[in-house]
């Protein structure tokens, strides 16, 4: 199962879509790490009221977690669910 064609394009499809957006991430949120480390300056100007680049930067860390999530979420059920339906289904006929 694990060498067939079907299974690498699975993982290939996995990974595509995975590391680029981890990476992405990754970088988004050490970003606001080091911004709120060494630029508190910037972190603290204040947009509406008490409302700051550091709240918005931060807030939007939950917002970006939640559509990472959202499309995934979409991605798996486009890419990778049917590959896995093919495959779940050819060891199944297998097994019986």
């Amino acid at each position: 199962m694990q060498e067939s064609s079907e299974f690498q394009e699975l993982k290939r499809a996995f990974r595509r879509w995975t590391f680029p957006m981890t990476v992405a991430f990754l970088a988004w949120y050490l970003l606001y790490v080091v911004l709120s480390g060494w630029a508190r300056g910037f972190m603290g100007i204040k947009l509406l009221g008490e409302i700051n680049v550091g709240l918005v930067l931060g807030l939007l860390q939950f917002v970006s977690t939640f559509l990472i999530a959202w499309t995934y979420a979409r991605h798996a059920e486009r890419k990778l669910d049917p590959i896995a339906d093919k495959l779940r289904h050819e060891v199944e006929e297998k097994t019986q």
